[in-house]
């Protein structure tokens, strides 16, 4: 039973440390503010005679990032860990390459049916978030890919996704399928653990380096608003050091 004349702030923050571990900074934030408001309760109930809550520690702030994508050798090494001639491979090629050029995300690619690619236009369809439809230029390597995959894809599929399950039932991918696919491929190739969207940071950061801009981002991943893309201007190096000033020289 907790005696209410023995808390102390320090005893305070080691329970909040211990009970924190292991959790997101979201989730400790939420943490202290709990505790803070039951030691405001004892506080008014007359539990404790003093104020502990603005002594409780602060959960660590959560550290910006800035998205990674691969570089083109971890992004052949990652191609390299499939067997296109194989079913599974071929399948699994055509899905690195899609999201990496495409900047599709997981559930996006496990969307796609075969009505979604125009050929004789070179194009392809895809539904974003909030529904929104897209239409993407299929690039020459994702639409050979998609090719090879598909003249072994099983002709007992149940529908008309472009990716489907080798094992029965033979059905569409789903986004965790998606994400399946790219991790295993990770871990053959040694690059550690990878989801997806990893990809489709790639898709973002060649945009740039190829000397893209910030809209042709914006328009091949799909956001509806610019400020969503503007945190790839970051990690554009190569433009950013050219408004680095020489070191000794004033602007």
């Amino acid at each position: 039973m907790l005696r209410w004349d023995t808390v102390g702030i320090e005893g305070v923050n080691a329970y909040v440390a211990e009970r924190g571990k292991g959790y997101a900074p979201a989730s400790c934030s939420l943490l202290v503010s709990a505790m803070r408001c039951l030691l405001r309760w004892a506080l008014v109930t007359g539990r404790i005679d003093r104020d502990l809550g603005p002594g409780v520690l602060r959960a660590r702030a959560t550290r910006a990032t800035l998205p990674r994508g691969l570089s083109p050798a971890q992004f052949e090494a990652l191609l390299a860990a499939t067997d296109p001639t194989t079913p599974v491979g071929a399948r699994d090629r055509a899905v690195l390459i899609t999201l990496a050029r495409l900047g599709l995300r997981a559930g996006e690619a496990a969307g796609l049916v075969l009505d979604d690619i125009d050929w004789a236009t070179g194009r392809l369809s895809v539904i974003g978030k909030h529904h929104r439809r897209l239409t993407l230029p299929l690039p020459e390597d994702v639409a050979h890919t998609i090719i090879a995959w598909l003249r072994v894809r099983p002709a007992a599929a149940g529908d008309r996704a472009v990716f489907v399950r080798l094992r029965a039932p033979i059905s569409r991918l789903t986004s965790a399928g998606i994400s399946s696919i790219v991790a295993h491929a990770a871990q053959r190739a040694d690059l550690g653990v990878m989801h997806a969207h990893r990809l489709r940071h790639t898709a973002a950061t060649n945009v740039l380096a190829a000397g893209g801009s910030l809209v042709e981002a914006q328009e091949l991943l799909g956001h509806a608003h610019r400020d969503s893309t503007r945190v790839y201007a970051r990690t554009d190096l190569i433009s950013l050091r050219t408004l680095a000033v020489p070191f000794g020289r004033l602007p």
